[in-house]
Parts: structure tokens; sequence; C-alpha cells
């Protein structure tokens, strides 16, 4: 079981996988959301379609570690943007990663503008799983 040291106590990693936007792929997220699972992490997944609004109302209501975005759309930059702005005005400091198709140049942008990781096609679980055990300490 992955654990994460909170004020004494361990606790479960608990991460939001969420699919903004207008892309009706979900397989990946579905997978990545599974093998966190497996891990041993808790994991909230809000299906497809999902506002900027809505997954930063999931974040503050499920009180997540990590905030995950599967995005195939081609709109990351506008969408992880949105995310990024509703998460400040609410005062929210929870680290993202990004997965999809997305451009090296775009991943680049991203990761400059705070994301903490992004995954392409062919990441492993282990790696993601890896990431985040840094990214909820």
């Amino acid at each position: 079981m992955s654990t994460q040291s909170g004020l004494g106590q361990d606790r479960i990693i608990r991460v939001l996988v969420a699919k903004p936007g207008l892309d009706g792929h979900d397989r990946g997220a579905k997978v990545v959301a599974r093998g966190l699972r497996d891990a041993g992490f808790e994991v909230i997944y809000t299906g497809l379609h999902q506002t900027p609004e809505m997954v930063v109302s999931a974040a503050l209501q499920e009180d997540v570690d990590v905030v995950g975005l599967s995005i195939l759309s081609g709109a990351h930059v506008p969408l992880v943007t949105a995310i990024q702005d509703l998460m400040k005005k609410q005062s929210l400091d929870t680290p993202i990663f990004v997965g999809g198709i997305i451009p090296d140049d775009d991943a680049d942008l991203l990761r400059k503008n705070g994301v903490a990781a992004v995954f392409g096609p062919g990441s492993s679980i282990g790696e993601i799983v890896e990431k985040i055990k840094t990214l909820a300490k």
C-alpha cells in the first residue's frame, strides 16, 4: 500500500484523474487509474467531458494530493491553464501531472508553467507511480 507521512500518520495517497474538455477517449485514463489503484493509491476518476470548474471542484471536495489530467484533444495548454488559474483562485496548491498526446514543445511549456510531469504514450505505470509518490510528499 502506498502511503505518505502526514503529521506523524501514514495515509493513502489520493489522486484525482480527470478528462477535461471534449475528448471522448478515456481508455488511457482508465488504465492509469486502475494501475494507480493497484499500486495502493486511492483514485477518484471524474469521467469524460469535465469542465475546468468541475475538475477543480472535485479536487477540492476530494482533498486530493495530486491531480492527473488526461487530454488527447490537442487542447492541453488552454485546459491546463484554465485549471491552474482556477486552482490559484481557490488557493489550491496541488501538483498536476498531464498525460496524453502532447508535442514536446507543448510538454516543455506545460512544465515551464508549473505542471509537475507530462506522460506520453508508452509511459509505464511504474514511472507514473514513482512520480506521484515524489509529488505527494
